[in-house]
């Protein structure tokens, strides 16, 4: 509890400083404050320990001249919140820190930075508290402008997970070729990537005395992009190759195997007003990238070089999220299909990656016309279908080559289907002050698969329909209504949302997911809110539902609880 009040004491050293500062340069101060009080949980069922937690972040910066400071202080007191990494074990130090120099043409940082190359299949870090997710680099890294429509970037440094650091070094170089500024293109912009991302990581063997395949130390990925639109089209390709790597097997490294990786992306759209069309594409072999071979068995996204988010759409209700399909980037034995009768040996399939995309379509009626009524109707579908990679081999190479397994994946193939999303949404506004969002979705998830247990795959349908009404001063009511039919897994569930807003600053809202197909379970939840300027604050009781917590496309996995809730996040 001592550290947790240092670090408020700390906040308030901090703010006078800035005071007297603001004449010199530019000061800013972030803080965010999440406190947990648990009651209960899925596994003790009554928590009698560590029930009080909390993870707090006072983040600083001040501009200069061409310089730039930057901090970060942590503190988790007396331990960090419920399914936050345990590498998160310190109740107050300096997390990150750097200093910047930037110009026109050179920007080069030294400490802790962000990164993304590309669409980060190479390479991103990036925090997001609500997933646990800090993978700040630590080193060096210069920007350079070489010339007009030419930027390279350079980079070495180790990735930071909890408060510690990762035992590889990372190389990374980027370039960035913009045709269109440097051939003074007036319609068309063309863009050409180029990227480099290499880890040196010696290899220790985790099996005393095994004498198999030698693991590289040293494994890169290379990417090449090109981006091209004119007009309303628009289009994205690149290809990935990534060197030999371990094979992670249900989250843990097989000692001896390695193979090679790939991946390929493609983004076609077309857009004017009021209409609009894309799909994106992905297929994936083997991407798992750690900056440690053995951060593939832990369950925080610790130590990920690169992003590789499931392309499904960002559904934002609770039903819509008890089935998500997160990307698979791993190669994995699932099942012995026969046996070759020359070698005796057992035939397999393997889960060698992912095939499949999404397709959006956006249309809005206008106004005044039967389907767009008084003020217009907006239309939004999206559909995504993703399959395993189809792999076979022969187990009686795994003998013959000391462990090393070699197999052969089709480059397209559709035969086993891992989920399939179908959605679509109405939003209508009736009135000046009454408004509605009208959805359906129909899905498949492979549960056996993607959890790797024996389940049947669940199709559900989900229906959703909400409203907006403004009562006029800043006030307004939202009600929410949900539904999930199916007949696998845990069955039916119903759900409702009521929120009121008693002005522009204060809010108020409950909720409730009810099983009543199966477990008969209620998730219930209701809190309040109040903002003013650059603060907010929120409380809220209620029970968590176990599973997959998701924000862009990544997840991970939280616990069942029952307790309380309170944030603070304010700026000056």
């Amino acid at each position: 509890m001592k550290q947790f009040f240092l670090l408020y004491s700390l906040l308030s050293i901090i703010y006078i400083s800035a005071q007297d500062s603001k004449s010199k340069g530019n000061i800013n101060i972030g803080v965010e404050s999440n406190i947990q009080y648990i009651l209960f949980d899925d596994v003790d069922n009554a928590v009698t320990q560590d029930n009080f937690r909390s993870n707090n972040y006072i983040n600083l910066s001040y501009d200069i001249n061409k310089f730039s400071f930057g901090l970060q202080v942590e503190g988790y007191a007396p331990k960090a919140i419920q399914n936050y990494s345990p590498s998160y074990n310190k109740q107050i130090a300096l997390a990150t820190a750097f200093v910047k120099y930037k110009t026109k043409k050179l920007d080069a940082t030294l400490g802790h930075f962000y990164e993304q190359f590309g669409s980060g299949l190479v390479l991103r870090s990036w925090e997001d508290r609500q997933l646990g997710i800090n993978n700040a680099l630590l080193g060096a890294r210069v920007k350079y402008n070489l010339s007009k429509g030419v930027g390279l970037t350079g980079l070495v440094a180790r990735q930071r997970y909890g408060f510690k650091l990762s035992e590889s070094n990372i190389y990374g170089f980027n370039s960035e070729i913009n045709l269109t500024d440097m051939f003074n293109y007036t319609k068309t912009n063309l863009n050409i990537g180029l990227s480099f991302v290499g880890k040196d990581e010696p290899y220790v063997s985790i099996t005393p005395g095994f004498k198999g395949a030698n693991f590289p130390n040293y494994v890169y990925t290379t990417s090449a992009r090109l981006d091209y639109s004119q007009g309303g089209f628009y289009s994205n390709v690149e290809y990935v190759s990534k060197s030999d790597d371990v094979r992670i097997a249900s989250n843990q490294v097989v000692e001896g195997d390695k193979h090679k990786g790939n991946a390929a992306l493609l983004t076609l759209g077309y857009s004017k007003k009021g209409m609009g069309i894309s799909g994106t594409f992905r297929r994936l072999e083997n991407m798992s990238f750690y900056s440690e071979r053995e951060a593939a068995g832990n369950i925080y996204n610790e130590q990920i070089m690169n992003y590789i988010p499931g392309l499904t759409k960002q559904h934002d209700y609770s039903l819509t999220n008890i089935y998500v399909y997160q990307a698979q980037t791993q190669a994995d034995f699932v099942t012995f299909l026969d046996v070759n009768p020359d070698t005796g040996y057992a035939k397999g399939h393997v889960k060698d990656g992912e095939l499949g995309g999404q397709i959006d379509f956006y249309y809005k009626f206008k106004k005044k016309t039967t389907l767009g009524g008084k003020y217009g109707t907006k239309l939004a579908a999206n559909f995504s279908h993703w399959t395993d990679l189809y792999t076979s081999f022969d187990k009686s190479q795994s003998y013959q080559s000391g462990y090393q397994i070699d197999y052969d994946t089709d480059l397209l193939n559709y035969r086993t289907l891992l989920y399939r999303d179908f959605n679509l949404e109405i939003r209508k506004k009736w009135s000046k002050k009454v408004s509605s969002i009208f959805s359906y979705a129909n899905l498949l998830y492979n549960k056996s698969i993607l959890e790797g247990l024996e389940f049947e795959s669940v199709n559900a349908n989900i229906a959703i329909a909400e409203s907006t009404f403004k009562l006029g001063h800043g006030k307004a009511i939202r009600a929410e209504i949900q539904h999930l039919w199916t007949p696998n897994d845990q069955k039916n569930w119903a759900a409702g949302t009521l929120e009121y807003n008693a002005s522009t600053k204060l809010a108020f809202f409950a909720t409730d997911m009810y099983n009543y197909g199966l477990t008969k379970d209620h998730y219930y939840n209701f809190g309040t809110s109040y903002t003013k300027n650059k603060t907010r604050v929120a409380l809220n009781y209620g029970k968590q539902r176990g599973g997959l917590l998701c924000v862009g496309g990544v997840c991970r996995v939280v616990q069942a609880s029952t307790g309380f809730n309170l944030s603070l996040i304010t700026s000056f």
